[in-house]
């Protein structure tokens, strides 16, 4: 048995892949499986259910819900009813986000350690649990308290895996990629800042200015703040010829 919910919430058995029947009862199953073993109140549940607008059947619609729950995932995954919420009991049932979790932590670890090759791998490998956006069919509820820390966990894993590539020198592999993500997060400063690297030591200067003058412009535009230090530090490097052997996280330090 294998829980994911990094992506479509759903259980996985024997190959077989179990989806849950319907919204709230995928939302409540992965409410339980992010606590960790932690025990959630039917008032929490209730809002990630309903959000402050609950049905007045609301606490048996959730023992409900918690009935098929046990159902699914057998007698061996202990869903526990406590005096005002429910505990589910599953650190020995391998879930993706734990894995994900893991392995990016190795992967983090061995970059500290300039072991840079381990560090790729591992982040590459944590990065492939991920199979489109977390909690992808769950309530709008559970979504805005849940995915903005698992979008940057992911993200972060994400930049640290292109930065250990440019140590490694993968830089003209990695523009592609890399002009994608500073599109998709124009003022998020570690993107730009790699794609600069990598296009500076692709023998593409100008390109890699420009990108920090656009940055400079969005970010006032949009926040109407300046470039942060990693930003600058890498511009700057670009201008002294310093990014030839340093890296982002390097430079901002």
């Amino acid at each position: 048995m294998e829980f994911r919910i990094l992506g479509p919430v759903h259980i996985r058995t024997s190959g077989h892949e179990d989806s849950l029947s319907g919204t709230k009862q995928r939302t409540m199953f992965a409410a339980l499986v992010l606590a960790g073993g932690r025990a959630l109140s039917d008032e929490y549940l209730s809002r990630m259910l309903w959000d402050t607008n609950p049905p007045s059947t609301a606490g048996a619609q959730i023992h409900t819900y918690a009935s098929r729950i046990r159902r699914r995932v057998g007698s061996e995954v202990p869903l526990v009813r406590l005096r005002m919420g429910y505990r589910l009991i599953a650190e020995h049932v391998p879930c993706d986000l734990t894995r994900f979790t893991q392995l990016s932590q190795e992967g983090f670890r061995a970059l500290r350690e300039q072991r840079y090759e381990l560090a790729s791998e591992r982040l590459r490998e944590s990065l492939g649990f991920w199979h489109g956006e977390a909690l992808a069919d769950v309530t709008d509820h559970l979504v805005l308290a849940e995915r903005p820390r698992l979008d940057e966990a992911r993200l972060e894993a994400l930049e640290a895996m292109i930065e250990v590539d440019l140590i490694l020198g993968r830089h003209r592999q990695l523009i592609s990629e890399l002009t994608g993500l500073v599109t998709q997060y124009p003022m998020r400063e570690r993107f730009r800042a790699l794609l600069m690297t990598a296009l500076y030591r692709s023998e593409r200067q100008a390109e890699a200015m420009s990108l920090y003058l656009d940055g400079r412009r969005i970010l006032a535009d949009e926040l109407g703040v300046e470039p942060g230090r990693l930003l600058v530090r890498t511009y700057q490097a670009i201008l002294s010829g310093e990014v030839r052997t340093a890296v982002p996280h390097q430079l901002a330090s």
